[in-house]
């Protein structure tokens, strides 16, 4: 089974990059962050094209922001849109659906950005999390949570940590409340893979960041331990962020029980770019 998971920064833009990387990648799951439509857009957009490729559709949509979807070729049972008990800004919003696939429950989630440290918003993301921990803990070890966590696990996965002092992303109570959801006995499968290599999901459209290869690693495919053991390849999919009307983010791609493209390595192709000198970069936002 191969599941994937692409933060798409909206599915009607993206539409001409999803329908023939779904073709040439085959993936039986799909979890799908910010398509940015409500439920009936959607099905109105991609329901028939998705049917012709034998997926069924999970959805949590709403207007122009947000919205998560997952994509089954395997089934999809006991489908729960949202997180029960989770906090709004100040209402629900549209980041997380769940469902059981091929006999594992997966979940899409599209956590709060946090906007800057010690903001409303970062708190929420802080209580959002809490509530995403307790959600996951009450459920199997066959588990598997993908999205855009909107945390870099650590200094490693960010291409340069001075470029990010002050940021979120990388602060001290996000990865504290990322391992919380980990020490629940879920595997980082593409860190453990490849604990030594360069591997980044998101590269800031501006500045010319991919093509420098400026990117972090927020991505995240979390597998429960009896699913973990199964993983034969676990990979970003770089070639998806190259061309014309690309999304921000790179599918990561975790292939269980068996690798249609062999264990194909952290990143597809490798970067071309160099290992940048750390504090020689400085974020877009704070050029």
């Amino acid at each position: 089974m191969r599941v994937a998971t692409w933060n798409v920064n909206s599915a009607k833009q993206r539409v001409p990059r999803l329908l023939p990387w779904l073709d040439q990648r085959r993936p039986e799951v799909v979890c799908l962050q910010e398509t940015k439509l409500t439920d009936d857009a959607f099905r109105a957009l991609l329901g028939g094209e998705l049917a012709a490729r034998d997926y069924e559709v999970a959805l949590y949509g709403e207007v122009q922001w947000n919205g998560v979807a997952i994509l089954s070729r395997v089934g999809l049972d006991n489908v729960v849109r949202g997180l029960p008990g989770a906090p709004g800004f100040p209402h629900q919003e549209a980041r997380a659906v769940a469902a059981t696939c091929g006999g594992v429950r997966v979940h899409s989630l599209y956590v709060p950005n946090g906007r800057t440290p010690d903001s409303d918003h970062y708190h929420y993301k802080l209580e959002w999390l809490s509530v995403l921990r307790d959600t996951v803990a009450a459920g199997p070890a066959d588990v598997l949570v993908c999205g855009d966590m909107n945390i870099a696990p650590a200094d490693a996965d960010v291409f340069d940590p001075d470029a990010y002092v002050g940021q979120t992303h990388v602060t001290a109570a996000e990865r504290a409340a990322l391992a919380r959801l980990t020490d629940l006995g879920l595997h980082d499968v593409v860190r453990d893979r490849w604990p030594d290599e360069r591997v980044f999901s998101y590269w800031d459209y501006r500045a010319g960041m991919f093509h420098q290869d400026l990117g972090m690693r927020i991505d995240l495919i979390l597998a429960g331990t009896p699913v973990a053991d199964r993983v034969r390849a676990a990979w970003v999919d770089r070639a998806a962020r190259k061309g014309t009307g690309p999304s921000d983010h790179a599918p990561v791609i975790v292939d269980i029980d068996t690798a249609p493209d062999g264990d194909i390595g952290p990143v597809v192709p490798p970067p071309s770019a160099g290992t940048p000198r750390r504090g020689r970069h400085k974020l877009p936002q704070a050029r």
